[in-house]
């Protein structure tokens, strides 16, 4: 029994029982060694009758070998694999090299493995047992962490222990999961775990300190009479003192010379393979019989795997070894390795067996990095390369190894080490070639601060006469950081970006990347009336060509070009296409900004509701990254709606959070919600200062643009006239070349409010002409009111009622609450009520269960459903049924007239 763990017993046991009935959760255990972690654990699965069981623990060594625990815990469960969408199927397939494909991103990888666990499920409730997780490789840890956050209703429970967070491997991507941390036993139950080993009278001086030095830990407490004989406890000689890994130390001392070495050989072998084992043992001259002093002191078993009693005796074992020896079980264990079979884990062997430099070593890390890249695994392949660079001894060849290390680290996540890396790589000088990939790295960790346009430029500049692909590609990626910086671009903002660019070389096979950088540059040198079209055709193009990960990399740009430019139709088709294909191909690392474009075209379309939607799905992404997002979709929906209390309670946060980051167009979208909410309301002066901040930096375009439209609106009912028709001389300069009904409509809904008479009457049915045949049923809404408002000041009153009633509709049936408050009150000025509001059922349907019964109303099956939103398909089912049941049907046929109603 374990003392002083009801607690923890408890919380886990209600998992299990809650797996039972088909819920699933997840729990990190944490605590310093020796808290009892593990025992908690094998508690857990011991009496769990019914429930299927897999299995893994960390192991230090085998930290950079990716997906190592991963395919350990997935392994006996590979025989569901062929019940997986194919997609899926592949991804694993290619994850544990049972493939030879091109690598499938990472959180495809994750919603696979979700898939994978949830069918094994299906036959009876899966517990998952993550031992050590301090010491997962990092594709492991951040996979399962991923599927963690992601169950539902699989009947799937994780169990995690790990070290108290500050000595964690695991970069916290567990961070923000269900924690339960433990510490040192209550002092009654540290006594009795002492009575309990020490059955011989303990002198009570003697128990007092072994007891404060313990604090309370189960380990430090149960091992004691293995540490210490009897005399020399009752004596008060020889107290234990140090680390816990003192205590295995004093016992391996005393073992025979062959069974320290084949103890480790065990220790610097992270397989746990017992053949390999005695291989690499024979090699050194070590017997069979030399494993028996081992067993004898319970300190490893060698059966159908080799399992050390405690993970502290392997880095015990392993920590105080001499270099000397560390490299001569590694030279044994590599030798023992088949390269065939595990060329990677014998890469690492001779590695770390090799002392000085060695090129053949170098060469077959170097191929080890590839297959790890290519499996996904970025950060083994960084540790890979720089196992590599410190193995080469020539200098060009070093430096060059230590820029691949250094690209590596950083997509896997650790831009300090990076750093460190490429100031290796310009220890010597550079070259042209290596120089240019050195600037291009630095700028792209540079991207978020407001030096990343200048840099960028300049890598291009220095690829130009080597790689014009890549120069043109780093040109384009200077657009992204210059408008994403925006204000805070300093000295080199997007003019000097696309001057430069126009200096670019021609690429020898345009693509529609390159139509959209040139056209970007003519657009930002010489204006709209010469740079629309252009923009326009290249748009058109990238329209005409599938979306890939190219295109997924580079979306930023795509969206901002298109609503610079008008074009809501290229907006929509290609958000709409690429946030497809980074939800089919798990492309997370792109899906964010996409999906942030998805939910201002809802607000666009007046689709206030399905933008609510997506804030759950944006702050899911961000969780699943490690990057949580600040409030931006919530502001811009709660804005939209009219919920004056929620955009004060979030704007201070996230406009402080956008200026520290130098988010210069995000920082403008902030003041455009802040002045559609005041204008909404009717508060024009606070609508007039806020557009008057998202438009002080014309070259920002994008939703400065829109700004321009809310400042035209708030100065003219102002009654500032000079004002309202400067702001539209912006907008009309930037509104005219772009052909779109969208852009001319909401030109002549503007140009109305500074026109008199019947002029200003053909401006709003222009207007709301060309708004219906766009999709911007927001501002065709608003169109329907401003008329509205100006046939009732122009005494037309029976026209002003069908105009607001019309108005009113509209807004009311969006969920735009401030809008739609105005435009009752004036009807309610022409005499006729707005009409009752329609209170909320009480069994409305959540975000997330809405955006899966459109998706099943429009005959998506379980499983896609499931890779859009990152569930598994017995989640998206359990949601299903609580919609039939909040709706009252009871299939998916019925979903289409549900939902309409």
């Amino acid at each position: 029994m374990l003392r002083g763990r009801d607690h923890e017993r408890a919380v886990i046991t209600g998992l299990l029982d809650a797996a039972r009935v088909g819920h699933s959760g997840a729990l990190v255990l944490l605590g310093e060694a020796g808290m009892g972690k593990t025992s908690l654990l094998d508690l857990a699965v011991t009496p769990a009758t019914g429930l299927h069981v897999a299995r893994v623990a960390g192991v230090e060594a085998e930290r950079e070998l990716p997906f190592a625990a991963l395919h350990q815990l997935c392994g006996p469960l590979l025989g569901h694999l062929a019940r997986l969408p194919e997609p899926q199927r592949d991804a694993l397939r290619t994850t544990f090299g049972m493939r030879s494909d091109p690598a499938p991103e990472p959180f495809l990888v994750g919603l696979a493995v979700l898939t994978l666990l949830a069918e094994a499920a299906a036959e009876r409730p899966l517990i998952c047992v993550i031992d050590d997780a301090q010491w997962l490789d990092h594709a492991s840890a951040r996979t399962l962490a991923f599927v963690a956050r992601r169950l539902g209703a699989e009947s799937v429970v994780m169990l995690f222990a790990a070290r108290r967070p500050a000595d964690r491997a695991d970069d916290g991507v567990l961070a923000g999961l269900p924690e339960l941390h433990l510490s040192g036993l209550a002092d009654a139950d540290a006594r009795a775990l002492l009575d309990a080993v020490v059955r011989w009278p303990l002198d009570a001086d003697v128990r007092e300190a072994v007891l404060a030095e313990a604090r309370g830990n189960p380990l430090a407490l149960r091992e004691l009479p293995h540490d210490r004989s009897p005399v020399k406890l009752a004596g008060g000689f020889g107290l234990p003192h140090g680390r816990i890994e003192e205590s295995y130390l004093r016992r391996i001392d005393g073992l025979p010379a062959d069974a320290r070495l084949l103890l480790l050989l065990a220790a610097a072998d992270p397989v746990g393979d017992p053949g390999l084992l005695r291989r690499a043992a024979a090699l050194l001259g070590v017997g069979a019989e030399a494993g028996d002093p081992l067993h004898a002191e319970g300190l490893v078993r060698i059966g159908a795997r080799v399992v050390f009693r405690h993970s502290l005796v392997r880095s015990a074992v392993y920590g105080a070894a001499s270099t000397a020896d560390r490299r001569r079980v590694h030279q044994a264990l590599a030798e023992a390795t088949s390269p065939a079979a595990d060329p990677d884990r014998r890469a690492w062997h001779r590695a770390h067996g090799t002392a000085g430099t060695d090129e053949q070593v170098a060469q077959e890390l170097e191929a080890s990095a590839g297959r790890a890249q290519a499996r996904g695994g970025l950060a083994a392949a960084a540790a890979f390369l720089v196992r590599a660079a410190e193995l080469t001894a020539d200098p060009t060849r070093r430096a060059d190894r230590e820029l691949a290390a250094a690209r590596a680290t950083y997509r896997a996540g650790s831009p300090d080490a990076a750093a460190a890396l490429l100031a290796g790589a310009e220890a010597i000088d550079p070259g042209p070639l290596r120089g240019a990939w050195i600037s291009l790295l630095r700028a792209e960790m540079a991207f978020t601060s407001a030096a990343a346009p200048a840099m960028l430029l300049e890598a291009a500049r220095r690829l130009e006469t080597i790689d014009v692909t890549q120069a043109r590609r780093a040109y384009l990626e200077a657009f992204a950081a210059a408008v994403f910086m925006g204000r805070f671009a300093g000295t080199t903002g997007l003019s000097e970006v696309a001057a430069a660019a126009r200096t670019a070389p021609p690429s020898p096979a345009p693509t529609p990347a390159d139509l959209l950088l040139d056209a970007l540059a003519v657009l930002y040198t010489e204006g709209f009336a010469a740079g629309t079209a252009p923009v326009r055709q290249a748009l058109a193009e990238l329209r005409r060509h599938p979306a890939d990960q190219e295109t997924v990399h580079f979306f930023y740009v795509v969206a901002h070009a298109a609503h610079t430019v008008w074009d809501d139709d290229a907006w929509q088709e290609l958000t709409s296409r690429h946030l497809r294909a980074a939800r089919t191909t798990g492309a997370l690392s792109g899906i964010t900004f996409i999906l942030y474009q998805r939910l201002a075209l809802h607000l666009h379309q007046g689709e206030i509701r399905q933008a609510a939607a997506l804030v759950d799905e944006v702050d899911a992404v961000g969780a699943a990254l490690g990057d949580p997002q600040p409030a931006i979709a919530a502001l811009a929906v709660a804005a939209w709606r009219g919920d004056e209390s929620e955009v004060n309670r979030l704007l201070p946060a996230v406009t402080g959070t956008l200026t520290s980051l130098s988010q210069g167009a995000v920082l403008t979208a902030m003041h455009l919600f802040v002045a559609v909410l005041a204008n909404g309301s009717g508060r024009y002066a606070q609508g007039r200062a806020a557009a008057e901040l998202a438009t002080a930096y014309p070259k920002e375009m994008g939703f400065a643009n829109w700004a321009l439209v809310e400042l035209v609106e708030a100065a003219a009912r102002c009654g500032d006239r000079d004002a309202a028709e400067q702001a539209l001389e912006r907008l009309t300069g930037r509104t005219r070349a772009s052909a779109s009904d969208w852009g001319l409509g909401v030109q002549a809904r503007s140009r109305a409010l500074v026109t008199e008479g019947t002029e200003a009457e053909d401006l709003h049915r222009e207007a709301i002409e060309r708004l219906a045949r766009s999709g911007a049923a927001f501002d065709l809404a608003r169109a329907h009111l401003l008329y509205g408002e100006w046939l009732r000041r122009s005494g037309r009153t029976s026209e002003a009622r069908t105009a607001l009633r019309r108005a009113h509709d509209m807004f009311v049936s969006s969920g735009a609450e401030a809008f739609a408050e105005r435009a009752g009150r004036e009807l309610a000025a022409t005499g006729a009520p707005a009409g009752a509001r329609v209170a909320a059922a009480p069994t409305e349907l959540t975000a997330q269960e809405r955006q899966i019964a459109r998706r099943a109303r429009d005959g998506q099956s379980n499983a896609e459903i499931g890779a859009e939103l990152f569930l598994s398909g017995r989640t998206v089912e359990w949601h299903l049924r609580k919609v039939f049941t909040k709706l009252g049907i009871s299939n998916r046929r019925e979903l289409r007239t549900a939902l309409t109603s």
